[in-house]
């Protein structure tokens, strides 16, 4: 097939070196960010936060988080550009989606009027409620569409990237406890550009299964 969407996805691969020369320019971050801020979510909700690491104290810090486990993941931290940190909200109250139906009327998306019956969604959230008063399992889902968002951005850009989960909620909740509080992040995001010859991924071919083992059309 031959589209620029399926050329995106076709090249668009998991880096695994990156080369610390080469940095994301400060338009192409933009240009990321603000596809970040246009994600998709339930409601649209956006219980969400991007954390930009771009400066050496900021990547120092990320790379310490990596004390207690997934050392694997920790050499990208300063070798690649920046790394974004996805977190979403531990809790979502009423005032939150306030907030965001308030921007609707600003941006004339909705009335003033119709304000109080946008409200309604809201019973969605409150069916997402854990025991403990959460919407956590509800809102982890929201930051990786957000994710998915982001990887097809940067490839439209033609920079490299490295999904992380192999990071460490808890000593990030610490490490970052100003920058994540209300907030968990389970997610993380390096960009920048593959090592020319040290990635061996960027080479191989791309492998997923039979359109006929995963589509089904009725």
């Amino acid at each position: 097939m031959t589209h620029p969407i399926i050329h995106d996805l076709e090249n668009r691969y998991t880096s695994k070196k990156y080369d610390p020369s080469k940095k994301v320019s400060q338009e192409d971050l933009a240009v990321l960010l603000e596809a970040l801020r246009l994600s998709a979510s339930s409601i649209n909700s956006q219980p969400w936060k991007f954390i930009v690491i771009e400066s050496d104290e900021a990547k120092q810090r990320m790379h310490d988080s990596f004390a207690n486990m997934h050392q694997f993941n920790q050499p990208h931290i300063k070798a690649c550009s920046h790394v974004i940190l996805f977190a979403n909200k531990l809790s979502y109250t009423r005032d939150d989606y306030d907030v965001v139906l308030s921007k609707a009327v600003a941006d004339k998306r909705i009335t003033e009027e119709q304000k109080e019956a946008a409200f309604a969604s809201f019973k969605f959230v409150e069916l997402n409620c854990d025991e403990n008063g959460e919407h956590k399992a509800w809102t982890k889902p929201q930051a990786y569409l957000a994710l998915g968002n982001a990887l097809h951005t940067l490839t439209r850009l033609s920079i490299d990237s490295t999904t992380m989960e192999g990071i460490d909620p808890e000593l990030l909740s610490e490490i970052f406890a100003d920058e994540l509080k209300g907030y968990e992040c389970h997610v993380a995001l390096a960009i920048g550009y593959h090592h020319p010859s040290e990635d061996y991924n960027a080479s191989l071919p791309k492998s997923r299964k039979a359109f006929e083992d995963v589509i089904t059309i009725l």
